[in-house]
């Protein structure tokens, strides 16, 4: 019998699962040179159970996740108030949109993102914003898909290094 994704609010008790789900897919997509100091410092501060179980309590509509057999499989976050480096947009930003590759392709991105989409609605917004890795290839077609727009580019940085992004934008 084939077990259904489930989509709900993240919850404290989430936030450890959350943390690896997040390293996980963050390492396998932006760690195509291994595992650098900045990049290790990035992921282990970024991605804490504190971090998370703060953001959780903070804003209990920032994280959506999806649910396989109770294992998070995928998880959206909205960042409400993060400023737009471009055009000065005030709107969300779509902070993270993360499924693990082997529930990929299976529609669990678009349901994510749709759940966002019902959030912001719900909240009065009408448009959000995201970054993403100019190099993210499979990201950016997922996102023209969704009918984001690109509106310009803008650099990621971490520590040292810095990153182009593209910054893209949907309306609804």
């Amino acid at each position: 019998m084939e077990q259904k994704i489930i989509y709900r609010k993240a919850n404290p008790s989430d936030a450890i699962k959350l943390s690896v789900l997040f390293k996980t897919v963050y390492i396998q997509t932006y760690g195509k040179e291994g595992v650098s100091d900045e990049f290790a410092n990035f992921v282990v501060h970024q991605f804490s159970v504190e971090r998370l179980q703060n953001v959780i309590e903070v804003s209990p509509d920032a994280l959506i996740v999806a649910v396989y057999m109770e294992n998070l499989v995928g998880v959206v976050q909205i960042d409400f108030d993060k400023k737009c480096p471009i055009d000065h947009i005030d709107a969300p930003e779509l902070n993270k949109l993360y499924i693990l590759d082997w529930f990929c392709g299976q529609g669990i991105g678009y349901q994510l993102l749709t759940e966002a989409v019902n959030t912001l609605k719900s909240k009065g917004y009408s448009e959000m914003w995201l970054w993403v890795l100019v190099t993210n290839e499979r990201a950016i077609s997922f996102y023209e898909r969704q009918n984001f727009k690109w509106i310009g580019n803008a650099p990621f940085i971490m520590e040292k290094n810095s990153y182009d992004n593209k910054i893209m934008l949907k309306q609804f």
